[in-house]
């Protein structure tokens, strides 16, 4: 197999994970071309990693979702330091539920732990795999390709983060940063120690249609709480005036009644690629469609802003009309 032929899925990944991140999200306009270069080294790597050493290991889908939160949470405590920094971005987005011993703001945290959990690393992984085909849970890379891979994400989070916390004149406290570690280092010996389950049992699963929609309605549930925090980076629906505890116990309902329900499901036998790239593209959606009443973060004219949210959910959709074709053939 020719060596472009064989790297192409991983190529896919390198891209659609950092363009799904933050400029389906909204959080950047596609037309900055700097920005997308500069993400692939942080999400499109860290997607590549993360599939790459659970697929060669013979782990599954628990392992992956394991070390995506462990990504979520190295990135927000030490890269971008946004669980810690109470100005960060100019907003104040601690205030909402910040909690003095924690020394974050936990509706923050919660939606951070969604955000880098499933929409950073799991759905891009999902649809890339889905457009591989038959080569969807092999790997894509050979050793010295996981090797560079590796180091560049190892050094891009070190320099990118130091380099960041010095421009930006804020370092978080040592505590901060070893429970961080802690967390991230559990989290990462976690999904080692995660294998691929039982075989499946007997047992209906819904249809894909309804597991998208399914996915469709717990996404919405879950940025639209989030436009609830009115100190928050967008807040249009601040006027509901959500309690902050009120908001921490939705996100934790909401994120165990999903896990309980696709855990389910997916030990059955009737679970299927086309379950797993209807929950993926349902994700995918959510973003697309929330990137419009959603602030950017990168400044740009209402112009720019509109623009680049149309072309990049004109561009999930074919991307996701691809899969859905090539999962059904």
């Amino acid at each position: 197999m020719p060596l472009l032929v064989r790297v192409a899925p991983a190529i896919g990944l390198w891209f659609v994970a950092p363009l799904t991140a933050e400029f389906l999200m909204g959080n950047i306009p596609v037309i900055n071309v700097v920005a997308v270069i500069s993400t692939t080294f942080m999400y499109g790597a860290g997607a590549l990693v993360i599939r790459e050493v659970a697929r060669r290991t013979g782990r599954g889908w628990p392992s992956i979702l394991a070390w995506a939160l462990a990504f979520g949470i190295f990135e927000e405590a030490v890269f971008t330091q946004t669980l810690w920094n109470e100005n960060w971005a100019n907003v104040r987005i601690l205030d909402y539920g910040y909690v003095p011993a924690l020394g974050t703001g936990v509706p923050w945290l919660m939606f951070m732990v969604g955000v880098h959990t499933i929409w950073s690393i799991s759905a891009p992984i999902a649809v890339v795999e889905a457009l591989a085909g038959s080569r969807g849970t092999t790997p894509w890379l050979g050793k010295t390709g996981l090797r560079v891979v590796s180091a560049v994400f190892v050094l891009f989070f070190v320099l990118g983060g130091v380099a960041k916390a010095m421009l930006e004149g804020w370092f978080a406290s040592p505590v901060q940063y070893v429970g961080a570690g802690v967390l991230v280092v559990a989290l990462i010996v976690l999904g080692l120690r995660l294998r691929r389950g039982a075989p499946a049992a007997e047992g209906a699963v819904p249809g894909p249609w309804a597991v998208f929609a399914f996915a469709l309605v717990a996404g919405a549930f879950f940025v639209l709480l989030y436009a609830c925090d009115p100190t928050g980076l967008s807040p249009w629906l601040a006027g509901l005036s959500v309690p902050a505890w009120l908001s921490v116990l939705l996100y934790l309902a909401l994120f165990a009644g999903v896990g309980v329900l696709v855990g389910r499901w997916s030990h059955r036998s009737g679970w299927s690629d086309s379950h797993r790239l209807a929950l993926a593209a349902g994700a995918v959606l959510t973003y697309a469609w929330h990137s419009f009443p959603w602030k950017a973060i990168v400044p740009a004219s209402p112009a720019a802003d509109l623009v680049s949210n149309a072309i990049m959910t004109v561009g999930a959709v074919v991307l996701l009309v691809f899969a859905a074709r090539r999962v059904a053939a």
